[in-house]
């Protein structure tokens, strides 16, 4: 029991770390995925020296295995194998190769159809679309649209921020859409849930999907109370690379490998804490992934142990709270960088409006419990 302790203590200050550094520190932050990386092994190495209830942890082949295929064999189609890493390879190309179409469709897109129209399907098609392409491409072509409307500096940072929220939250309905989702259908595949490609459709869609129409109906709310025009955002939309391409790629299945590790790793802590947490509690600790990439955390927590409520607290707590500070999520990372979004404005409207979708959730996840309708 003492060396369990031992262990548990360890794993909570990797996971500090793993909390800290990469908002701290400018060089981890730039290096995220090898960073990840490397506490994955350390919390694995650390885990292999536990025991509790008979079950042994760490480095075992099936881990290793698991590492190395769940970043590009998610599901098949036809008989090949399809993962988030070849979904991010090849619409990154697709985009490389016909930036120059693509943007001139965007234009005259824009000099056709009225604003309002094209906020409302931008944000709730990139939400629902982020599923297959990836929310890593939804963000791309997120910021190529907004640029090209006809918006002041203000503007475009509130739609990027909803729309931000919207992809966040739908690339979550498939193990396609990010590394979130990913993990979680690696971490509950087995017994008892036995999840599969269509398991977070069915488990968070009717929360979702109409969270990600209201999302666009804000967004049109906000276009028509805002002035067009004004200070316009410095985008860098320059045409990337095909090793560009290739390396982001590298650089997400680096990541998911990471995610596997650590979310192994850090099982012993899922069974000894996690799991005695309330649906509620879970929801609402999950904040804690408007600071750090909620993957990471869906990694630490999410195990076949939780009840189907807790999975679905939890899941749902880091999606919405993801949103509200650049590090939070992968969407707000790319979509600050290349539109010059500082820190302070992405919170002056993420804060806000995730504390309200957070509010709003859980009176929709618990309020008919505690009434006694479900």
């Amino acid at each position: 029991m003492e060396q369990l302790m031992i262990v548990n203590i360890l794993l909570v200050c990797i996971f500090v770390i793993v909390l800290v550094f990469p908002f701290r520190i400018k060089k981890i932050e730039e290096n995220l995925e090898i960073f990840l990386f490397l506490c994955g092994i350390a919390a694995l190495s650390v885990a292999s020296f536990a025991s509790l209830h008979g079950e042994t942890f760490g480095w075992t082949p099936a881990i290793i295995l698991e590492a190395f295929t769940a970043p590009v064999m998610i599901t098949t189609i036809a008989g090949i194998p399809i993962g988030i890493v070849q979904i991010v390879l090849i619409m990154g190309l697709v985009i490389c190769f016909a930036h120059k179409r693509i943007h001139a469709a965007i234009q005259a897109m824009v000099s056709r159809v009225p604003l309002g129209i094209i906020v409302f399907f931008l944000i709730c098609g990139l939400g629902l679309v982020s599923s297959i392409i990836s929310a890593i491409l939804a963000a791309i072509i997120l910021v190529e649209i907004v640029c090209s409307l006809p918006l002041g500096r203000q503007e475009k940072i509130g739609i990027t921020v909803i729309s931000c929220f919207s992809i966040g939250l739908g690339a979550a309905l498939t193990p396609l859409g990010e590394p979130l989702s990913t993990i979680a259908i690696s971490k509950l595949s087995g017994d008892p849930y036995h999840a599969g490609f269509g398991f977070l459709l069915g488990l968070l869609g009717w929360y979702i999907v109409p969270g990600i129409l209201a999302l666009g109906m804000l967004g049109v709310v906000y276009v028509k109370r805002g002035n067009a025009g004004g200070e316009g955002l410095e985008c860098n939309l320059v045409r990337e690379s095909v090793r560009e391409v290739v390396i982001r790629a590298g650089k997400v299945y680096l990541f998911i490998m990471a995610l596997v590790f650590l979310g192994e790793g850090f099982k012993p802590l899922i069974l000894e804490y996690i799991i005695q947490i309330p649906s509620e509690g879970l929801f609402w600790v999950n904040i804690v992934s408007a600071v750090l990439d909620n993957a990471t955390l869906a990694a630490a927590e999410i195990g076949p142990q939780l009840t189907l409520l807790q999975v679905k607290s939890a899941l749902m707590g880091l999606l919405i709270a993801g949103g509200m500070l650049i590090p939070g999520n992968i969407p707000n990372i790319i979509a600050a960088g290349k539109m010059g979004i500082t820190s302070k404005e992405w919170a002056r409207y993420g804060l806000p409006l995730g504390f309200a979708l957070m509010l709003v959730f859980f009176a929709i996840l618990f309020v008919p419990t505690y009434l006694g309708i479900s």
